[in-house]
């Protein structure tokens, strides 16, 4: 067994700056799976990177004691541009500055030209096709030229995960419960992951839109099995995965140790680390994201909520009311908000002052929702 930290450098985006990556490698003695963890790619979302630093802590100690087979890559960092991004002392880690683009949205597909180089080479071994579509997804992007210092961000990432069997990028929401984006061609085998987590909704996508970094995984499985149909037989090699640990504010050694713990068991489960895995049973059943609403302010002023998370709202329920600090006649000043759906009151925003038509909120339905096409998530 190994382990290996690497620093990647990105390209500068001016004279006399430069960042890196570090990035923790473990491999072991046997040829097992690989699995792909990273924290706050949007770098406002701290729990993330202090589950990846339990992690590797836990990490070091299976290494020392030779449980790891397969390979475990940890990023704790994935976006040191967004980490820099300090404007009057509040940290603007969600957009880059620069482009004003979402750091989670715009990575690059290459599912075409993957599946032109292997169209003539593919059979009806299964695990055959797996390996041709790593490799030729592997070349792919190390075929790109990046040019800007975001770009060569993403493209290092996803060359890191490339060939991996299990991808979890870890973010958090605003206010949260521990909820899982999955894609849907990825259930109910991503069932271990959902219960390993926590998570209290698992909300599932074929393709929820903005080419986020998870779902360039599992989207290019589920492309090039469409493409070349069952005869040439390509399994969903890859589950990747959205984990949102709670909210921004969710920064406690206590939660993330039972996280990183959560993860080493979920890798014993999948045989990635040697030992017995004792997944807790699953909080929830997984879920359409259309079926999630994401409510919106009917007006602007000051947020107070009337419920808490976690509990089951149903439709038509008032949870919150939204007052005008600057009515004239205060019997005027609140606006109610209420469910659209019948569900779990699973997010709610930060900060209390809002805006006409801004999302305070999202409520776990089961039934998907007219207005939810599109685009699923957002900016």
């Amino acid at each position: 067994m190994t382990k290996q930290c690497e620093r990647l450098e990105l390209l500068s985006a001016s004279p006399g700056t430069r960042r890196h990556l570090v990035v923790h490698r473990y491999r072991g003695s046997a040829d097992g799976p690989k699995a792909y963890f990273q924290g706050a790619l949007h770098a406002d979302e701290t729990p993330g990177t202090l589950v990846a630093h339990h992690l590797i802590r836990r990490l070091d100690a299976e290494a020392a004691a030779g449980r790891v087979r397969g390979e475990v890559v940890v990023v704790p960092v994935a976006n040191p541009i967004g980490l820099s991004q300090v404007v009057a002392g509040r940290l603007i880690g969600r957009f880059d500055l620069t482009s004003r683009g979402n750091f989670n949205r715009d990575f690059p597909d290459v599912t075409q030209a993957v599946g032109d180089a292997v169209a003539s080479q593919l059979g009806r071994d299964a695990a055959q096709n797996v390996r041709l579509i790593r490799a030729a997804f592997g070349a792919a992007l190390a075929a790109l030229e990046p040019v800007t210092e975001v770009h060569h961000l993403k493209v290092t990432l996803l060359r890191l995960a490339h060939d991996a069997d299990v991808v979890l990028d870890m973010h958090c929401d605003s206010v949260a419960l521990p909820h899982l984006y999955l894609s849907t061609a990825s259930w109910p085998e991503g069932r271990d992951l959902s219960a390993a987590l926590g998570s209290r909704a698992t909300l599932l996508a074929l393709d929820s839109g903005g080419s986020s970094f998870d779902e360039v995984f599992s989207l290019l499985w589920h492309r090039l099995a469409e493409r070349f149909g069952p005869d040439l037989p390509i399994p969903m090699a890859c589950l990747s995965g959205t984990a949102e640990y709670r909210g921004q504010l969710a920064v406690s050694d206590a939660e993330a140790e039972a996280d990183a713990d959560g993860l080493i068991q979920f890798l014993r489960h999948r045989g990635i680390l040697d030992g017995p895995a004792a997944l807790p049973p699953p909080q929830c059943e997984a879920t359409p994201l259309e079926a999630t609403e994401v409510v919106k302010a009917p007006t602007s002023g000051i947020l107070v909520l009337h419920r808490r998370l976690g509990e089951r709202l149903a439709k038509g329920d008032v949870f919150a009311s939204i007052i005008d600090p600057m009515a004239e006649d205060q019997s005027t000043a609140r606006t109610s908000v209420t469910a659209g759906t019948d569900g779990l009151f699973l997010t709610h925003c930060l900060h209390r002052q809002v805006r006409a038509g801004q999302g305070i909120a999202k409520i776990v339905g089961t039934v998907p929702l007219p207005s939810r096409t599109g685009v699923l998530v957002s900016e």
